[in-house]
Formats: C-alpha cells, structure tokens, sequence
C-alpha cells in the first residue's frame, strides 16, 4: 500500500506535495512547444515516475535575463516554496551582459533563496562564441563560482548533451526540442531528486 493510502486509513493527513520552483527563462519555459513537451512538465512527470510527490510552480519566463529574475523573485515566491531550480542567464550572454551584473544578480536571488532556507540547483550556462574568449571566460567563471556557494547543488551547463547535437534542438539553433527537453530531463533529474531530499518540510 502507497504511504500515502496508509496515512489516510491511520487517520492521519498525507504530506503536502514539495513545491518546486523553476525560475528560469525560454529554455526551462519550453519556447517552441506544446506544454506536455517542455522543461517543467517533463520533468514533473518523470520525477512522478520516480515515486516524487513534486508541484512544480512555473517560474520561467521567455526572454528573461538575471535581473528580470531578480526583479520577479518575490512575487513568485509569494505562495512559497521548498526548494528552487535557477536557470538564468542565457538572454545575459546573448545580449553581451556585463558578467558582472550577472553575479551580482545571481547572487541576489541565491541570498534571497538562502534566507528563506530554500536549497537551490543552479544550472549553468556558456556565452556564445562569438562574444570572444574573454567575455567567455568572464561569464563562466560566475557560474563556476556561484556554483560552490553553501546550500547550492551545482549543475555546470543545462544544454549538455543538447547543445552540439543539431537533432536534439529547434531550428532557430538555440532552444531543445521535445527529445532534446527528454534528455535534459534524464541527466538532471538525479540531482533534482538530491535538491528534494534537501527540502526543508513542515
């Protein structure tokens, strides 16, 4: 029998579902696709095949860069929340961001985070190439650094294993498909499960 089915025969409530948010942008938004096929209903329905008792609250917005982010946190947390995914700052890098707003940014919502006890997986992100090696360098050493901070799960690059594979993406070269969204899913639900396990629950 389900724990849950035996709390209720005990006569005792069962937990409430951790509430997980995704704040992110197209690419955890699922641009392009029906929504069964994006990044969060995916990864809602599989971390349900894992046995997961997860609501995933949408927090992805398309077109958002670190500080819209920012600038939205609070509200979005309003009806809380026990732990967080980020996943910003691909529209930084593609509009040639100062990386240092981008940290600055970053580390305030992760400050934001922290403070309400919610652990955090920070997925990261590479500048296109053709911003030049060092603005690369510059944008990736933010999330390299954001990426050892207490209470933060560090996952290096979201698009890995999607990126360099032209049939995993959408033809405008830049968002997954819904096979690419599937793996994307499958390589980061280990450590979504591992954010779960570190919620703080009620």
């Amino acid at each position: 029998m389900a724990a849950a089915g035996l709390l209720i025969l005990l006569g005792a409530a069962a937990p409430a579902p951790v509430r997980l948010l995704v704040l992110g942008d197209s690419l955890s938004a699922g641009y392009g696709l029906p929504h069964e096929e994006g990044f969060e209903a995916q990864l809602s329905a599989a971390l349900k095949a894992h046995g997961q008792d997860v609501s995933v609250i949408d927090g992805a917005v398309s077109g958002d860069t670190s500080a819209g982010g920012l600038a939205r946190l609070d509200w979005t947390l309003a009806g809380g929340a026990d732990a967080a995914i980020v996943e910003l700052g691909a529209n930084d890098g593609l509009r040639g961001a100062d990386p240092a707003e981008m940290r600055a940014n970053l580390s305030a919502i992760l400050d934001k985070l922290a403070a309400r006890h919610i652990p955090v997986l920070l997925t990261g992100m590479y500048a296109p190439p053709n911003m030049g090696p060092q603005y690369e360098a510059e944008f990736r050493a933010v999330f390299d650094a954001l990426g050892k901070r207490p209470g933060v799960i560090y996952d290096p690059f979201f698009l890995a294993g999607v990126a360099e594979v032209p049939s995993l993406i959408q033809p405008d070269g830049l968002h997954p498909n819904a096979a690419g969204v599937r793996r994307i899913v499958a390589r980061i639900l280990p450590e979504v499960e591992r954010l779960i396990a570190e919620a703080e629950r009620p």
